[in-house]
């Protein structure tokens, strides 16, 4: 792909915390995309491994390396990142996840088209190979994102030089809270129903202990969104019930 003065700078926001084992992978998944014109944006948020070194080895002047003094999280990191993003559009990948070579691609033709958020389908994998794949709604509203995360972070742009940047809060499903921010503005966003992403499942991903994601969940709807004690019920049964068909 050719750039031209027509197209717009997508800036990617990867955090990155001790993930010498797979950042190169994520790395070249981004190198490799058709769509060219972009900013990968690395936060090293104080890693004490290789990682550094990994980043530095690459000659390439789209990838931008900031250097946190100490290590601060995740949402930190990120918002690190969106802070001087320079991009039409900003994406997200963690530093162990992977995307499809026609992942950005395929999201800027409809971008282009006057929508405001896309996101995709996405497969989840573990050492062992391929789990499955996360599906979700064509059409995105708001009052879906309450029910479950349907827009997964390692699949999501929106269009900030339009609606904004849109930053995250230090908490649990911090990624989910700032979906939903945005949705809330835009009232709907357009899956594409083809998966353009992978997804690592470790088992030391916080996301991965159930308890606390059910609390995490519970805080956002109780002291981030207030909702009453019923609507919080209610959509705290709907989350835990898509997420158990998730694992089916």
């Amino acid at each position: 792909m050719v750039v031209t003065e027509n197209d717009k700078l997508v800036s990617i926001i990867m955090p990155c915390y001790n993930s010498e084992k797979f950042i190169v992978e994520s790395i070249n998944s981004v190198l490799s995309q058709s769509y060219k014109f972009f900013e990968l944006i690395i936060i090293n948020d104080s890693s004490t491994d290789n990682s550094v070194s990994l980043i530095s080895s690459y000659n390439d002047s789209r990838i931008v390396l900031i250097n946190s003094d100490k290590n601060e999280g995740v949402a930190s990191a990120r918002n690190k990142g969106i802070s001087i993003a320079k991009g039409d559009y900003i994406a997200f990948l963690d530093s162990d996840d992977i995307w499809m070579p026609n992942k950005l691609e395929k999201q800027i033709e409809l971008l282009n088209k006057n929508w405001d958020v896309i996101c995709s389908n996405y497969s989840t994998f573990n050492i062992n190979g391929l789990i499955n794949t996360r599906h979700s709604p064509k059409i995105i509203k708001y009052r879906d994102m309450l029910h479950s995360c349907f827009i997964g972070n390692l699949t999501g742009i929106y269009h900030a030089k339009k609606i904004g940047k849109f930053y995250q809060k230090n908490i649990g499903s911090e990624d989910y809270l700032m979906w939903l921010s945005i949705l809330k503005k835009t009232q709907k966003a357009y899956c594409i129903q083809e998966s353009l992403a992978k997804y690592r499942v470790q088992e030391t991903s916080l996301s991965s202990n159930k308890i606390k994601s059910i609390q995490w969940q519970w805080n956002i709807y109780r002291n981030e969104l207030k909702l009453n004690l019923m609507q919080s019920l209610y959509y705290l049964f709907c989350y835990i019930f898509h997420a158990l068909k998730k694992r089916i």
